[in-house]
């Protein structure tokens, strides 16, 4: 029997004739084959009389040409499906060619510059310009090139490019609206060479010209089209374009380039789909057109339904009209409802360092931004989620959210709107239309990946349609059902689930909705075709949040019936039932596991009694591995130490959390949180306030944690309350660390609180007893092997003989630093080297040296992903920049830190030699440039988007 191939027919018409099957060509080689098929889709979906083919197809139509015509279609049918099935069907007074949506070329190209007209008309200008490129990417030459009948060439193509011209025409003029004036000149420029008769490109190209600064050229345009008209056609030029000359000439002033209609845009970070999005076209156009009206739209719906991949797609087709971006917060790694707004926080990538609620900070950040939050996964925690959106939505008002749940966040204005399985196919019914079916369409694409030579034929489609059926068009149920097309048949996998859910039906254990009961039925199968270590490792696995790798996974997770040598090749395994997604762009392959498995998993592993044992064992990989990075601080591998701390953000909460909730080892989570500070994870991921959440949470629960842990995480505490400007904090746990360390005899813990006294002399007090108190410090820490907190005493060692010493101690501790750090070859460390030798040539040597060691630090600091770090390197530039005599800018890099100090929360009212330079700086830039003009200056830096190119030497973006 003759296949009926899932995937429909591409037809593309633009450019040579093309036909395409699962994305492979059709060989189409008769001439007249090639003609009748071109003359069908010129009007596909409609009728072509048989008259109208003759005509296009014959020139002279020979006798006999209706008989000659029913043979042609009779041989297109043959190629394009057969006899009896097929997109052709004859009708009374012809013959129509069935093309769905989207398989034309043509249909997709006047359906994109139609969507551009309404993005335009709304003022969505970027979008429009988007559609128009991916309109016009579709056309690939002449169309008819390749088709014998001159009737098309004639009559047909030259429309088909009127319309492409039209395209071209609006885009520039949409590209104008955004001001790429340079950027549209080398299209005009082919444009009026292949079409120097149109009037309207010459005249684009001349106000392109004009608008780049290059009048002159803009003028010769003009000569050069008049002569040609001349020559061609004995006319003059339009009056458009003559209009247009005049207005050159007299430097007309609304010729200049208009503001981008949207300003500056932001790309959110919503992550690039990996596999095809099948069907839901009508869900997608709701979703779009309910955040047009409604502020909060929560998707709802049993897990596995397909709420998460929904989401994402119809953010990121409504992207286009939030200037500030569409942001994805996943918050199924979240374990402590408390930490919601610091999760948000954390997507939108706010480096706030303050003790400020983290509500307030985000607040803040969305006031005045139009953008799409898409909050995924929020079930866990939809009360939390609830009050936190509201919130927010009363604040920002330019914000939306678009929130996925199983259930609704109770927020006054929310709009629910439940996510329905994929459509099924009828009980009966014909190929075509099964394979137009949703859930049919996802099965046989995701088939295609794991069972290639899968096909829908006329023995197994009704099975087919039973099975999608039987899996209530749930999408997770039929990618997992589709992976084991590669070795069972539809009819067998349909035996099997039949048999599952006969089991369900008679349990009165598992109750629930039809739709939750399918699903799980669906994934107990794939539990049961796994093998004992397959069900182990799935079951072990699900301890990690937000992925892992298969270190962690050869840790954590050997058991009875897994060693740790199979560990690799059972992943390797459950990846290939589709059971986890695997990522090899990083250096380490990551594994993930959906959340509904993830869940599933946790199930199970309860069921057999080790997940509090799973979970220690997950903790105590994690322990080691922040208290190796601790160990190997300031070294030649800090920077990639801080990139795997960084990924592994979600497993580092979840073994926080198993300490603190009473399940864990709260010391265990203590010597976590100690060992992510002193690597300076919370700085670089700009949560210090979640570190000092983790800090005090664990000190609170572990009150017989052994006294040098407990002092060195009170002095930790109250370095971030210092760097955080919470004095009365800092100082309260300071003396708490104190009182515990009185008598002891532990030459760690007493080294610690020697080393605080030095901080606390130099940042509080601006005391010259700073000086030999961090040096004494510094010597303790290098004699007991602690190179990450010498480090931490060197820096502030140098900093204090920098703002309290003389000039040569100051200089030679500086050079000191720089050669400590680089003798380490640690590239974080040396980037503060070389501010701390800056500072000390600011204010001991030469300024404009100093100028170039800030700018250095700086460009290393920004490479590695330091936002700490920079703060302090735009304010020291500005320090150093006044020092030279150039107030202007110095004023400007005032404004840019400002701005920087603003939106990470630092004070420096609580950081007394660093707030004195900055009030130091400031009166001198002020006397110099006056009130009037240090204001205008200040706002400038203030303004900018891009502080880093304003330090490096370029102008402040606005």
């Amino acid at each position: 029997m003759t296949g009926v191939r899932i995937a429909e027919f591409e037809y593309r018409l633009l450019g040579p004739l093309e036909v395409l099957l699962d994305g492979a060509p059709v060989a189409m080689r008769a001439a007249k084959q090639r003609a009748l098929l071109a003359s069908l889709l010129v009007d596909a979906n409609k009728v072509v009389s048989t008259d109208t083919l003759i005509d296009r197809l014959w020139e002279e139509p020979p006798d006999g040409a209706r008989n000659a015509l029913q043979n042609y279609v009779l041989r297109l049918r043959r190629t394009l499906g057969g006899p009896s099935g097929g997109p052709i069907r004859t009708c009374a007074d012809g013959y129509l060619i069935d093309v769905p949506e989207e398989a034309l070329d043509l249909h997709r190209f006047d359906a994109l510059v139609t969507r551009a007209r309404s993005a335009a008309a709304a003022r969505a200008t970027e979008r429009a310009s988007a559609l128009l490129g991916e309109a016009l990417a579709l056309w690939r030459g002449e169309p008819f090139s390749d088709v014998p009948s001159e009737r098309l060439r004639l009559e047909v193509a030259p429309a088909l490019n009127e319309r492409r011209l039209g395209a071209l025409e609006f885009r520039t003029d949409v590209d104008f609206q955004l001001g790429r004036h340079a950027d549209v000149l080398p299209r005009l420029r082919e444009l009026t060479a292949a079409h120097p008769l149109q009037e309207r490109f010459w005249a684009q190209r001349m106000l392109a010209l004009y608008r780049s600064g290059r009048q002159g050229e803009a003028l010769d345009c003009y000569r050069t089209v008049s002569a040609l008209l001349l020559d061609e056609l004995g006319v003059d030029p339009g009056a458009e374009l003559w209009q247009l000359h005049q207005r050159l000439l007299t430097a007309d002033p609304s010729l200049t380039a208009p503001a981008s209609p949207n300003g500056p845009r932001t790309e959110g970070n919503l992550p690039a789909e990996t596999t095809t999005f099948i069907g839901r076209e009508s869900m997608l156009r709701t979703t779009r057109k309910l955040l047009d009206s409604a502020r909060l739209v929560t998707l709802t719906g049993p897990g596995g339904v397909g709420k998460t991949r929904l989401a994402l797609r119809s953010a990121a087709e409504a992207a286009w009209a939030f200037p500030h971006g569409a942001w994805l917060a996943d918050l199924a790694p979240l374990t402590e409802p408390q930490l919601l707004d610091r999760a948000v926080a954390e997507a939108f990538g706010i480096p706030d360092q303050s003790s400020r609620d983290g509500t307030a900070v985000l607040v803040e950040h969305l006031r005045e931004r139009r953008l799409l939050l898409v909050l995924d996964n929020c079930e866990h925690v939809a009360e939390a989620a609830g009050h936190l959106v509201s919130t927010l939505l009363r604040s920002a008002p330019g914000l939306r959210v678009l929130a996925t749940s199983r259930q609704g966040l109770g927020v006054p204005g929310e709009y629910l709107q439940p996510v329905p399985p994929l459509a099924v196919p009828q009980d009966r019914g014909a190929a075509p239309a099964l394979t137009r079916c949703e859930a049919v369409r996802l099965l046989a694409d995701r088939a295609a990946a794991c069972a290639p030579h899968f096909r829908i034929t006329a023995r197994n489609q009704e099975a087919v349609g039973r099975l999608c059926r039987r899996l209530d068009g749930i999408p997770l149920a039929i990618e997992l059902a589709a992976v084991r097309l590669g070795t069972l048949s539809a009819e067998e996998i349909l035996e099997r689930l039949d048999d599952r859910f006969r089991l369900l039906s008679g349990s009165g254990a598992r109750t629930g909705p039809r739709h939750q009961r399918t699903l799980r039925g669906v994934v107990d199968w794939s539990h049961d075709l796994c093998d004992e270590r397959e069900r182990s490792l799935w079951a072990g696995v699900s301890v990690f949040a937000g992925g892992f790798d298969l270190a962690a996974a050869e840790a954590v997770c050997p058991g009875e019936d897994t060693t740790r040598e199979d560990i690799v090749d059972v992943l390797a395994a459950l990846a290939h039932k589709s059971l986890l997604t695997v990522d090899t762009t990083g250096p380490r392959a990551r594994y993930r596991m959906l959340e509904t498995l993830r869940q599933y998993g946790q199930d199970r592993l309860r069921e057999r009694g080790g997940d509090i044992s799973l979970r220690g064992r997950h903790c105590a990989y994690y322990a080691d591995m922040t208290a190796r990075a601790a160990a190997r601080w300031c070294g030649p591998d800090e920077v990639a130490w801080l990139a795997r701390l960084r990924l592994e953000s979600p497993n580092l909460r979840a073994a926080l959390d198993f300490c603190v909730t009473g399940k864990g080892d709260a010391t265990a989570g203590l010597a976590i949180a100690a060992s992510l500070t002193r690597t300076r994870y919370w700085f670089f991921s700009s949560s210090l306030g979640e570190g000092r959440h983790w800090l005090t949470r664990a000190l609170d629960l572990a009150p017989q944690a052994p006294a040098p842990l407990r002092i060195g995480c009170l002095t930790l505490a109250a370095w971030i309350g210092l760097c955080q400007g919470d004095q009365p904090a800092a100082e309260q746990f300071l003396a708490d660390a104190v009182r515990l360390g009185e008598g002891s005899a532990d030459d760690e813990a007493l080294g610690v609180l020697a080393y605080m006294d030095g901080v606390f002399a130099l940042l509080i007090h601006k005391d010259v007893r700073a000086i030999p108190l961090l040096a004494r410090a510094r010597e303790g820490f290098r004699a007991g092997g602690q190179v990450g907190d010498a480090h931490m005493a060197t820096m502030l060692w140098a900093m204090a003989t920098a703002f309290l010493g003389e000039r040569e101690p100051a200089l030679a501790a500086g050079r000191e630093y720089v050669t400590e750090a680089e003798a380490h070859g640690a590239g974080w460390a040396h980037s503060w080297a070389l501010w701390g030798m800056g500072l000390a040539e600011l204010r001991h040597g030469d300024p404009h040296r100093a100028a170039g060691l800030f700018r250095d630090s700086l460009r290393k600091q920004w490479a590695i992903g330091d936002r700490w770090g920079t703060v302090w390197g735009v304010e020291a530039m500005a320090w150093a920049v006044s020092a030279t005599g150039d107030h202007g800018r110095a004023a400007r890099l005032m404004g840019a830190a400002a701005r920087l100090l603003r939106t990470t929360g630092v004070a420096l009212t609580g950081l007394r030699p660093l707030h004195d330079a900055h009030i130091e700086v400031e009166h001198h830039v002020r006397r110099a440039l006056g009130e009037r003009a240090y204001a205008a200056a200040f706002a400038e830096g203030e303004g900018t988007r891009d502080p880093m190119r304003l330090v490096l030497g370029g102008t402040a973006v606005r």
